[in-house]
């Protein structure tokens, strides 16, 4: 293993992470949002070089992109998480047994974690902020795509962490070539868990070849459907900015699901979109419904493929539904579990929906753009889980931690 001495350095540094005073961890949080603000033109000349190898048109390039308001986000992210509370030593449970032991279940770090990710170098950041806020140690392996981003980024860290007087090993970040892909996926013993952040063919790839345990963050097959009862104008906005907000994240809608009886609104539904220039593949009653009030060159019929695709671009999908049962099962046949909305105003058809809809985030009149750690109030996250062990949807500190059991006893010893 060509990286071994890398990963038994992350696994040393972080046996002192979960004794580091939650005051030291802030301060270095702190200090490392307003560093990343002031570094911002070596981060932007890295991030450049990166952004001359990839076509505009590439889906990841938005992705990819940093920007000096995006670096002040992230770095307000950064801040938020050191102002959060700290997710190890809560007591989970606590009770004494009839022999006078004393239990108590407590809040512990996962140990290592890994993340293999692609085109966004954001994540460095954000990975590295909740890994510290939840006394974790990791291991970072992005893509070749964000590879002079990566490195400036990771140095600017190890430079704060350095002035705070913690161990630098704490973060480490792997070469970007496919044999340290391999290495990280069978570090058994070195890393705790694997958590992979990009397109559905990475998450498919780590999950069936990784023999570390793998969180999936999985891809975003995002639908909205536009129920009988649904308010027009609220509808109207909402779809919009749901799509067109930023197209190459994993919350942005992909599939419009429309009751028939609302086909006629359907021209006034994207009018919007249009103006974003946003190509629509429609089935048959809905192309009928738009032909002649949406660009021609921007509609096209729907064929089979076109349901169950993430784009992360700007283009959709519309599908026609009878009503709330079949809108329900064509989400159920195409979904990735990530986000999934409806626009009614029927209470009922609402609670059917949230109640029965199998998603890690459901929605009712708002936009599925909201599927996002630091919009929920956590800080930041590590990825968005679609699947059910462990955690589900924005990960932040508290899907970070696990737990041990501390038993105090006073001479009790098992008779049987």
């Amino acid at each position: 293993m060509k990286n071994r001495a890398l990963f038994e350095k992350v696994q040393q540094a972080s046996a002192g992470l979960n004794l580091l005073e939650d005051a030291t961890i802030n301060a270095l949080l702190k200090d490392l949002s307003v560093e990343a603000v002031k570094h911002s033109a070596s981060l932007l000349e890295a991030n450049q070089k990166d952004l001359d190898r990839m076509a505009e048109s590439d889906p990841k390039y938005d992705r990819l992109k940093l920007t000096t308001e995006r670096i002040e986000g992230i770095a307000g992210d950064i801040l938020n998480v050191s102002t959060l509370p700290s997710p190890l030593g809560k007591i989970l449970l606590e009770k004494e047994l009839p022999n006078g032991l004393k239990l108590k279940k407590v809040s512990v770090p996962l140990g290592v974690i890994g993340i293999i990710y692609e085109a966004r170098p954001n994540v460095t950041f954000d990975v590295f902020a909740l890994c510290l806020k939840s006394g974790n140690a990791c291991v970072l392996k992005g893509g070749s795509d964000a590879e002079f981003s990566n490195k400036v980024i990771v140095q600017l860290i190890q430079e704060v962490i350095r002035k705070h007087g913690v161990n630098p090993d704490i973060l480490q970040l792997l070469p970007p070539d496919r044999e340290a892909t391999a290495e990280l996926l069978n570090a058994v013993g070195y890393v705790d868990i694997l958590i992979p952040r990009g397109s559905q063919g990475l998450i498919s790839f780590v999950r069936d070849n990784a023999k570390v345990p793998v969180i999936e963050t999985g891809a975003g097959i995002v639908h909205t459907y536009f129920d009988k009862s649904a308010d027009l104008e609220k509808g109207t906005k909402i779809i919009a900015n749901a799509k067109t907000r930023r197209v190459s994240v994993c919350n942005a809608l992909d599939c419009l699901v429309i009751h028939q009886d609302r086909l006629d609104d359907l021209p006034q539904i994207a009018g919007l979109l249009a103006e974003k220039k946003v190509e629509i593949f429609a089935d048959a009653s809905a192309f009928e419904s738009l032909k002649g009030h949406y660009p021609e060159n921007l509609l096209h019929p729907a064929t089979e493929e076109h349901f169950g695709t993430e784009f992360l671009d700007y283009k959709m999908s519309v599908k026609t539904v009878s009503g709330l049962e079949e809108a329900m099962a064509h989400i159920g046949k195409y979904s990735s579990k990530h986000s999934e909305a409806i626009l009614a105003e029927d209470e009922k058809v609402i609670e059917k929906f949230l109640r029965g809809v199998d998603a890690a985030a459901v929605y009712a009149n708002t936009s599925t753009a909201y599927t996002d750690g630091a919009q929920f109030g956590l800080g930041a996250e590590i990825g968005i889980s679609t699947q059910k062990l462990h955690a589900r949807g924005p990960m932040a500190l508290e899907e970070l931690t696990s737990y041990k059991w501390v038993v105090r006893g006073d001479g009790q010893v098992r008779e049987s």
